[in-house]
């Protein structure tokens, strides 16, 4: 069983893994969400305060020690035009830190001490790409032994920003539409472990990320990519699985297909989206 030390120790190792280097600053997220079982967070219920307080010195600390640098980059430093590989000075992106210890409700976690941390870090508008301010989630999943990360990208466009396309659909709350803005559109029941861009409400069938949406910016062609279990059909026909399972941890393979104009997506035939390609 994980020790409170161990539920610390993954809150630190996820800011390591969420760092935003400035000219003059590296920022770290501000805000850390960590999901524990049922069984864990009524164990731990009466002292969360403390696990929070003793999180944030440990994220103080670890900025402090980041912060130091190595007897070998001190001495690099000192030859001539050499700055001995130094980062911008860590520092905390918010004005406090945020750490939350809330109980899994999506049934992400499949064993008692299986642990999820979510660490976010709003990033600078690109002005370039279009977009406006943005947010990196990254996502650490602990499972026995073995840790997954993932990291999702989403926020609010340039006030000025088109849709592309348009999806609408009916799930179990009724009937939808999502307008297409970024290059990448994540579909699926989502889940405290699975942000998607898209979030369906539907069976089980229906994996958390199912589908993936691409955008090539430079020619404007879409692209489908299947990250289901169950498949993913276009216009009644099953795509190419865009996932492979390695070693019990799934990695895309590059596969997807072209997207006509309009088309009628399918998710392991449960849900349909219809796909509408707008005008430039």
């Amino acid at each position: 069983m994980r020790t409170s030390g161990d539920l610390i120790d993954a809150i630190v190792d996820n800011m390591r893994q969420n760092l935003e280097q400035l000219k003059y600053a590296t920022l770290a997220p501000s805000r850390y969400t960590v999901y524990l079982s049922a069984a864990e967070h009524s164990r731990l219920e009466g002292i969360i305060p403390r696990l929070q307080a003793e999180a944030t010195r440990a994220l103080n600390e670890e900025l402090e020690r980041l912060n130091q640098p190595s007897w070998l980059r001190r001495q690099v430093s000192w030859l001539p035009g050499r700055s001995g590989g130094r980062r911008a000075p860590l520092e905390n992106a918010g004005q406090r830190w945020h750490v939350e210890f809330l109980c899994d409700t999506d049934g992400d976690l499949a064993a008692e001490d299986d642990i999820i941390v979510h660490s976010d870090l709003v990033l600078a508008p690109d002005l370039e790409l279009g977009v406006g301010e943005r947010t990196r989630r990254i996502t650490t999943i602990k499972t026995g032994d073995r840790v997954t990360t993932r990291k999702h990208v989403s926020g609010s466009d340039s006030p000025d920003a088109r849709a592309h396309a348009r999806l609408t659909y009916r799930d179990n709350l009724g009937e939808h539409e999502h307008q297409v803005v970024r290059d990448q559109t994540t579909i699926g029941r989502g889940g405290s472990a699975f942000p998607v861009d898209v979030r369906l409400s539907t069976s089980e069938d229906v994996s958390r990320e199912h589908a993936r949406i691409r955008r090539d910016g430079a020619t404007g062609q879409f692209f489908l990519i299947d990250l289901s279990t169950l498949g993913t059909t276009l216009n009644g026909r099953h795509v190419p699985r865009g996932v492979e399972v390695h070693e019990g941890a799934k990695r895309e393979n590059g596969a997807e297909t072209a997207l006509p104009p309009r088309a009628r997506i399918g998710l392991a035939e449960t849900v349909f989206l219809d796909f509408e390609q707008l005008q430039s």
